[in-house]
């Protein structure tokens, strides 16, 4: 099923307009006029005091401010989607040094957390730039560089910079955590410790300050489609703060009026980012479609799709998703695609059914071991394809051939089954164990020239919206995954170990659609090689 983002506004409107933003008990202020104190060592304002521009003051008095009748906190969590170079780093670093300040508990924990060490250490660096830029606060703190901790020493408050390592998170209860970058997690497991330490703690607060990422199946996404449907008023929760500085898909990448709108750093005097850098980003992305979806990625919080270098559009994938009865196709030709890869890795099977309508019947399955579903941390959902029927689950932690043989068999029994193709390199037992029993096995090895007619077929078909795939969830995460390569002939294939991620479901339905359509014109896949390519004719 298609995930359409819902409409909301590209940047929340209070953060620039003048309403007024309650402050019932002076909370807000008080956040304010303490980072208005403290000292930045790269800046340049007069006595090096912390530049605390209007949009990000605003923020400030929004999260610490809008306080509950009892003085409580009324925000618990901060979804800011802020582009690269507008300095939210910094911006992160003053909200942890307000829980070191004005907002310690005696005691506390207060961390950050990202992807890796050096990332993590980044705004460790600016708290320790703050502190050593005033001499009362280097009395105040002790900074224990080689610990990456900071502790208040008179109420033993501390911040420690935390890296994706999850031994060192779990048993943690900060009372304010600051995760960056959330969309380059690939583990949740310190994402879920950060989560379920904060709620042991009474007045906690969780702000997340990320650019926008890749790809549906991450923990970020999972987030910024709460944050949009907050935004959007389909869910009610006034706990949760949602910062959207994004431009919207299809506008005008090139546009300058949009980077305005959607870099809260342009607005400010000297501005930030540096506006010349993004437009010579912009005249060399006119000609190189990789570094345009990079800016489109993070200079503009566009969400994509799958590979940072999309080969396809899931848009149009999407509109090929139609109704898929199996049922009613029974009896009809079918050819059979499979992709076996790696046995500790996914394997899947792909059949494609031409209709009587001219368009193409795409059914996929995709197998894994128990024991590599398990271990999918990172907001992959496998388990939850597994539920849904999707994915097939092996026992163990190999795959089991013997399930995916019989698979094909029962497919079989059900269709006409023209042909089964196999890269040999995988499945020569499996290929050989059907050709036994009389099934029109075939061997398809996976190099450009057995590739190159396929990939053709396969997207002049899903531009055409001949496709009928019923919103196979697994094969739309697989066909967003996929890089391809071309060689000087202009053929292509697709690239598993260049995509961003698993690919195998696509490329099963790559060759299954492929052969259908060649075998439905009569036309063979030989016909149409290169035939400088001699390993099309190995066995």
């Amino acid at each position: 099923m298609k995930t359409t983002p819902l409409a909301t506004s590209s940047y929340p409107s209070w953060v620039f307009d003048d309403t007024l933003i309650p402050d019932p008990h002076g909370k807000g202020e008080r956040a304010v006029a303490f980072l208005k104190a403290l000292r930045h060592p790269k800046s340049t304002a007069p006595g090096r005091a912390f530049q605390l521009d209007r949009w990000q003051e605003r923020i400030i008095r929004k999260v610490y401010g809008d306080t509950k009748p009892d003085g409580t906190r009324r925000i618990k969590t901060v979804f800011a989607l802020i582009p690269r170079g507008n300095r939210k780093t910094t911006l992160g670093a003053a909200l942890a040094m307000l829980h070191l300040g004005p907002e310690r508990i005696p005691g506390s924990q207060v961390v950050s957390a990202a992807v890796d060490r050096d990332q993590a250490r980044i705004a460790l660096e600016e708290m320790k730039g703050v502190i050593g830029a005033h001499p009362r606060l280097e009395e105040a703190f002790a900074v224990q560089d080689t610990k990456n901790r900071i502790t208040h020493r008179k109420s033993s408050a501390h911040y420690r910079a935390m890296s994706a390592d999850a031994a060192t998170a779990h048993g943690r209860t900060p009372v304010f955590a600051l995760v960056d970058e959330l969309h380059a997690w690939k583990k949740r497991d310190l994402w879920d410790a950060i989560k379920t330490g904060l709620v042991k703690t009474p007045g906690s607060l969780l702000v997340v300050t990320t650019t926008a990422g890749i790809g549906h199946e991450n923990i970020a996404y999972e987030m910024y489609r709460y944050a949009k449907a907050v935004a959007a008023g389909q869910i009610e929760d006034d706990a949760f703060l949602p910062i959207l500085f994004e431009a919207g898909p299809d506008e005008d990448w090139r546009d300058e009026a949009v980077w305005h709108r959607v870099n809260p750093g342009l607005s400010c005097i000297p501005p930030y980012p540096d506006i010349d850098g993004m437009r010579q980003m912009v005249r060399e992305a006119e000609h190189r479609p990789a570094d345009r979806e990079m800016f489109r990625q993070l200079h503009l919080n566009v969400w994509l799709d799958g590979a940072a270098n999309p080969e396809w559009s899931l848009d149009i994938w999407d509109e090929n998703a139609g109704e898929l009865d199996l049922s009613s196709l029974e009896g009809r030709p079918a050819w059979i695609g499979v992709d076996l890869a790696k046995r500790i890795d996914l394997a899947a099977v792909a059949m494609a059914v031409p209709m009587e309508d001219g368009r193409i019947a795409l059914h996929v399955q995709t197998f894994c071991p128990e024991g590599a579903i398990r271990r999918r941390t990172d907001g992959v959902p496998y388990a939850l394809w597994r539920d849904q029927g999707w994915l097939t689950a092996t026992p163990g932690d190999t795959i089991d051939l013997e399930m995916i043989e019989t698979y094909i068999r029962e497919l079989s029994e059900r269709f006409q089954v023209e042909e089964v193709a196999f890269d040999r390199w995988h499945a020569q037992d499996v290929m050989k164990s059907l050709e036994e029993d009389g099934m029109p096995v075939a061997e398809f090895p996976q190099n450009i020239s057995t590739f190159a007619r396929p990939v053709i077929d396969f997207e002049a078909t899903m531009f055409d919206r001949k496709f009928v795939h019923g919103g196979n969830p697994m094969l739309r995460w697989a066909v967003g995954n996929v890089v391809l390569y071309a060689d000087a002939s202009g053929n292509r294939r697709p690239v598993k170990e260049r995509s961003i991620d698993k690919i195998d479901p696509a490329v099963a339905a790559i060759i299954a659609s492929g052969r259908a359509i060649q075998g439905a014109s009569g036309r063979s896949s030989y016909e149409d090689a290169d035939l400088t390519d001699l390993s099309l004719f190995a066995v």
